[in-house]
């Protein structure tokens, strides 16, 4: 493992942007850890991931890349095996972890192999495999921040709501739809941090609910109860575990009846300084610079 002062040698690509629907959220993040990381003194230097990627971590000399990619081509353990093939170290999950926790369909699988509780599900390839009962969520297998998602409460609603997820993936996940507390567990290098409570105005935590100041209340901590806030962290360490997840990941749960479901594990969560992961980081008392510099810590393992 490198010490602080030899990575603040190194040369930092902050890979951001990417190719994905979620480039402008990976762009602010990445900017947000640009920022942190020069002024905390380190020789950090932007990277807007493309198809020229491996052409632009020779140009740039880079050493250790900070991954703020989202979606696909970033968080799905692509960047993660180029890395990996070019020898440099890399932020986050590898490409085992990234790959399980992007697909939700193969995620669904594993998560109920390990007798974690998530809402039933049925995967779909084609419209004509919609056989579900209501009301349900759809959602294409491999997009992040609810992106094509739908929730579908009348059977006059499904034929768009599966034609919208289609449009980003060939397979989709059908999950049954809860009503219930939404919260999410960070886990920054084996850590959980404490509990974030969201709570949309518009009732489902969308795109707009996330990116749109004003329309989510966040509650840090959230007030759960000792036994439920126990449960949803075991929960999610165990995810962490068994996933193979590294750095820092975010799980979202639904609490129906007391009990934490899993819906869904992001290996590389929004990182500007309003994003979830600082909320409960912050929590603890401690800046994003700090924070930064944590996940930067879990590239130097890699070493």
């Amino acid at each position: 493992m490198m010490e602080r002062d030899v990575l603040m040698r190194k040369r930092i690509g902050v890979l951001m942007g990417g190719l994905s629907s979620e480039r402008e959220i990976s762009l602010a993040s990445g900017e947000a850890v640009l920022a942190s990381l020069t002024q905390s003194g380190y020789r950090a230097h932007r990277i807007d991931v493309g198809r020229d990627l491996p052409d632009r971590l020779k140009e740039n000399r880079t050493e250790v890349a900070f991954i703020a990619l989202h979606g696909r081509w970033g968080e799905d353990g692509t960047a993660q095996g180029l890395l990996e093939m070019m020898g440099i170290p890399y932020t986050g999950s590898g490409v085992l972890g990234s790959a399980l926790a992007m697909d939700k369909c193969l995620g669904k699988l594993l998560l109920m192999g390990l007798d974690i509780p998530t809402p039933a599900y049925a995967i779909c390839r084609s419209e004509k495999d919609v056989d579900f009962p209501l009301p349900f969520v759809v959602k294409p297998a491999r997009e992040g921040s609810t992106v094509g998602i739908s929730i579908v409460r009348h059977a006059d609603e499904i034929e768009a709501a599966v034609r919208t997820a289609f449009g980003y993936d060939n397979k989709l996940l059908i999950e049954h739809y809860i009503k219930g507390r939404e919260i999410t567990v960070a886990v920054v290098n084996g850590l959980a941090l404490p509990i974030v409570e969201v709570r949309p105005k518009s009732g489902f935590y969308d795109f707009a609910s996330k990116y749109t100041k004003g329309m989510t209340e966040y509650l840090v901590p959230a007030e759960l109860g000792t036994e439920i806030e126990e449960r949803a962290r075991d929960e999610a360490l165990t995810v962490w575990g068994q996933f193979d997840l590294a750095g820092c990941a975010r799980i979202d749960m639904i609490v129906e009846r007391d009990v934490p479901l899993v819906i869904d594990i992001n290996t590389s969560p929004g990182m500007t300084e309003t994003s979830l992961v600082p909320k409960a980081w912050a929590q603890r008392g401690s800046t994003f610079a700090q924070l930064v510099e944590e996940i930067l810590q879990g590239a130097a393992l890699k070493a």
